[in-house]
């Protein structure tokens, strides 16, 4: 899966069009960079500019945006309501999709050094990336706006960490850093504007002040009442929603609500939102409500009618969610192919893909069969009784066959590092130890799809043991093609063993292999005894 990032720019100019639209083309050429929003203010005299790439793309993408802003803005003359401290006043990068904290906080410290000695400009780092605790909040850094940084900025403590500690006048100072991503999220109410924000002091972090702290971390809101919509709100920043996700804000707004004889009639997202967030939400109503879904459109559906968010506006996910947005494509040419196409391709005269790609095809196959026999036993009326078990057995099997087909294309692209490296000529002296990191990522690969198959084994024996007797023979076919799966990425992570230096390395991996190789045997013979018997009628599925 790809890597993405989040970068949420904010330029001191929401007045002046040419430069606004400037600064969003410069984002918009950039290669590997989209621009999802671009969102002026005219009394804030602010531009907020969201948009996504790779670690790599985004930090170009910020870059150029500043070029452009460096030509055209001048801090000299600037008025706007909102607290600046500079033209580009502040540029977090947050995680969106597969990628950590600590990638993001490279990110911005790639970005803050290289902003600072192309463009000349003092950068502050904040957040996730600060160095000392007392300038970690933007607040602290921004203490007397840009009037005031003439002054600060020569005082020690307040040096930058990139770039020159002198006052840029035409500038000013830049803010970067890596944050949390931040949910701006509105919880519906027909009240007063005094009972949504009595309610919001309740759950917000910071609550009535130092002794009255609120019941949510993470957590800055505040009650209002919104005249187009004819209802208050309770509106909020979700600063870290691993944290005080939507669906926990959204239900303990409604506790405080029904105390206060309150209707609360759903909610509303502004602005973009993770699908990790839609997704917790639907779960927590699946554990709530006794709910049994696995797809995850489905899923999406869900959480959207739980938390009212077609209340308003309407919530359409391929333009609320940014992975949906994004529109990313999975890049698996050979798992996309037709059967008949893959089977060509695998009986062609090349070398990939080849038996690692069909072994994590095969296992796939062998955890989708035994996941058709356990949905096929669920919500019968005569398995009725059986319906629990099903829940229990059906997730496992279905979730090892959808990660199991990404593997089919890895174990084809596993090769190329090393035969990359081995093309190398003699007397590069790389050449060794990149041919040994190539062969352990060929040797991973097949590992990975091992463990992915091998973690079906506890739920293909209880499908055995209960499901409809009526799919013996998928069920039969189920545990022979996971266990061949197994064998044959285990014959590939020995071929490619016999070149490895890392004896430890050799010794543990060929012992976890063993073990997992074993484990397929057993397993695959003990699922085939169990439906011989059922089938004999010596074993009762009850």
């Amino acid at each position: 899966m790809k890597k993405i990032v989040e970068c949420v720019p904010n330029f001191s100019e929401g007045r002046n069009t040419e430069t606004i639209t400037a600064i969003a083309d410069a984002i918009r050429k950039t290669e590997g960079c989209r621009l999802l929003d671009a969102e002026p203010g005219k009394s804030a005299n602010r531009t907020v500019y969201t948009f996504v790439g790779s670690p790599e793309a985004v930090v170009e993408g910020a870059l150029e945006a500043a070029r452009a802003a460096r030509e055209r803005i001048d801090m000299r003359k600037h008025q706007g309501e909102h607290h600046r401290i500079g033209a580009l006043d502040v540029c977090p990068f947050v995680p969106a999709a597969n990628v950590t904290m600590a990638e993001c906080v490279n990110v911005s410290l790639e970005f803050g050094r290289r902003v600072a000695e192309e463009l000349g400009i003092p950068v502050y780092l904040y957040e996730e990336s600060a160095r000392s605790d007392y300038r970690r909040k933007l607040s602290q850094i921004r203490e007397g706006q840009y009037e005031a940084l003439g002054e600060r900025i020569r005082e020690k403590k307040w040096q930058p960490d990139f770039g020159p500690a002198e006052f840029i006048p035409e500038w000013g100072a830049t803010v970067t850093g890596a944050r949390s991503f931040l949910i701006a999220y509105n919880v519906n109410l027909l009240s007063t504007p005094n009972q949504a924000h009595r309610i919001a002091l309740n759950l917000r972090e910071a609550g009535r002040g130092p002794d009255a702290p609120g019941r949510l971390k993470e957590v800055k809101g505040m009650g209002w009442f919104v005249k187009d919509y004819n209802l208050a709100q309770v509106t909020v920043n979700l600063n870290n929603y691993h944290v005080t996700p939507p669906h926990i804000l959204f239900e303990e707004v409604k506790k405080d609500a029904e105390k206060l004889n309150i209707p609360v009639i759903g909610s509303e997202i502004v602005g973009l939102v993770p699908l990790e967030a839609i997704l917790t939400a639907a779960e927590y109503y699946m554990e709530k409500e006794n709910l049994f879904i696995l797809e995850e459109d489905q899923k999406v559906r869900l959480a959207v009618d739980r938390l009212g968010l077609n209340s308003i506006a309407g919530f359409e996910p391929k333009e609320k969610i940014i992975e949906y947005i994004i529109g990313e494509e999975r890049d698996e040419p050979l798992a996309g192919m037709s059967v008949r196409n893959f089977i060509e391709e695998i009986a062609s005269r090349s070398v990939a893909p080849g038996g690692g790609s069909a072994s994590a095809a095969i296992a796939a196959m062998g955890a989708g069969l035994a996941s058709m026999a356990a949905k096929l036993t669920l919500g019968v009326r005569k398995f009725e009784h059986l319906d629990q078990k099903m829940r229990k057995i059906i997730p496992p099997l279905h979730s090892t066959a959808r990660t199991l087909i990404p593997m089919i294309d890895a174990d084809a692209d596993a090769y190329k590092d090393y035969a990359a490296a081995l093309a190398l000529p003699e007397e590069n002296e790389q050449k060794h130890r990149k041919m040994q990191v190539g062969l352990k990522k060929a040797i991973e690969i097949p590992l990975t799809t091992m463990k992915i198959a091998d973690q079906a084994w506890e739920a293909m024996e209880e499908c055995a043991c209960y499901a409809n007797i009526a799919s013996q023979s998928d069920m039969e076919v189920a545990a022979d093609a996971l266990a061949a799966g197994i064998r044959g990425a285990y014959r590939n992570v020995v071929v490619n063993m016999k070149d490895i230096e890392d004896e430890k390395y050799r010794r543990d991996t060929l012992e976890l292999a063993e073990k997992m190789k074993s484990r397929a045997e057993i397993y695959a013979k003990k699922m085939q005894d169990i439906l011989v018997k059922r089938d004999a009628g010596e074993m009762n599925a009850e």
